[in-house]
């Protein structure tokens, strides 16, 4: 809901002072709910099947209700990843049995539960209560070795307690030392690289060769809207980018046995199979495979962009954009046909979250900058 209101933004000041502390602590529930249902259809849209949410408005187990509601309405795939809220009814992170017990009492659904720490060992201690994964941003931009060996200090003392498993996410991965990647290698981690985000707003170079080098093939992370696009097709391009350029910049400089660039297949993997393992649902989805549910996207091949068609991988990561989604399905049901979104009141979604911003921007006393 607050796409694009920091457009020039950096991470610091920007995204912690005005987003962290002005804006979304004024969120009532029906904001919660308007901003979740907003970006899960605009993601169909845009052809992604499914998501990883890291939910960071639990104000209230009324607010988390609401983002829930919100996720089950849109029809999206989605890891719901409990977090905390602002102000003294928050329940995080103890609201987080109850959150399992009424709505995600089975895997046979579209939504899984995880939980989202901040290195907190006792948070950890709850989810591994609970059988939940974590899901755990690593931002740190700081260079010094002595901040990477704290951040491997802070991961080492959580292994040591038992408290790293496999099937925890890892966000960004920004500020590891060599040791700090290997525990997550040694202790199953997955990891999420957020390119765009992370030349974008300053919070460090991307990691997604750091990634490679320590044997993980990456999923992709949008991180989130307040300045850039979510659509899977502009994070593909930005890593696909980022890394080559990066390689053949070492190689510029003489650098000799550089890894291998990467290729357009390569972002088609990261941007499903690789996703649905981070997600830890690879079993029900991400390729095309007996057994599986069908989570599918279609694009329109016969257009000025894309046609003549010369490479699938190519031309998928490389050349196609939102609007050569025509089809999607999820779990077998039909939520996009021909261009259009299935059963979705697109005028509804679009006034509650004009009118949801609005409120909000208003209680936060903030001013919009529409040309600046």
């Amino acid at each position: 809901m607050l796409r694009g209101v920091l457009s020039n933004g950096l991470l610091n000041p920007d995204y912690n002072r005005d987003i962290q502390t002005v804006l979304t602590p004024v969120y009532q529930a029906s904001d919660a709910y308007a901003g979740v249902l907003l970006t899960a259809l605009t993601m169909i849209d845009a052809g992604t099947t499914g998501i990883v949410d890291i939910s960071q408005a639990s104000h209230t187990p009324e607010h988390s209700d609401a983002m829930v509601r919100a996720l089950q309405e849109s029809g999206i795939r989605a890891v719901y990843s409990y977090h905390r809220g602002a102000g003294p009814a928050s329940q995080y992170p103890r609201d987080i049995k109850r959150l399992q017990r009424t709505y995600f009492n089975s895997r046979d659904q579209l939504l899984t539960l995880a939980l989202t720490a901040n290195l907190n060992a006792d948070v950890y201690k709850i989810a591994r209560e609970v059988g939940v994964p974590i899901v755990q941003h690593i931002v740190g931009t700081a260079p010094t070795p002595s901040f990477r060996s704290n951040m491997t200090a802070s991961l080492q003392a959580l292994a040591d307690q038992g408290l790293m498993r496999s099937g925890d996410e890892y966000i960004h991965c920004l500020g590891l030392d060599d040791a700090g990647w290997r525990l997550l290698k040694d202790t199953g981690a997955r990891v999420s690289i957020c390119a765009a985000i992370d030349m974008t707003m300053g919070h460090g170079t991307p990691t997604i060769q750091d990634a490679l080098d320590h044997g993980f093939r990456p999923s992709l992370s949008t991180d989130h809207p307040v300045n850039i696009t979510q659509d899977a097709f502009s994070l593909m391009r930005a890593n696909f980018m980022f890394q080559r350029w990066q390689v053949l910049d070492r190689a510029r400089k003489g650098e000799q046995n550089l890894p291998p660039l990467l290729t357009s297949r390569d972002l088609l993997e990261f941007a499903t199979i690789a996703g649905a393992h981070c997600a830890n649902i690879d079993d029900k989805v991400g390729t095309l495979s007996s057994g599986k549910e069908a989570d599918i996207v279609m694009l329109r091949a016969d257009q000025l962009g894309l046609w003549p068609l010369s490479n699938a991988a190519g031309a998928v990561v490389n050349q196609a954009n939102t609007g050569h989604v025509e089809n999607v399905f999820i779990a077998g049901k039909v939520r996009k046909w021909r261009g259009k979104l299935v059963g979705v009141d697109t005028a509804r979604v679009l006034r509650i979250a004009q009118e949801s911003r609005d409120a909000v921007l208003r209680r936060a006393n903030f001013q919009l900058n529409l040309l600046g």
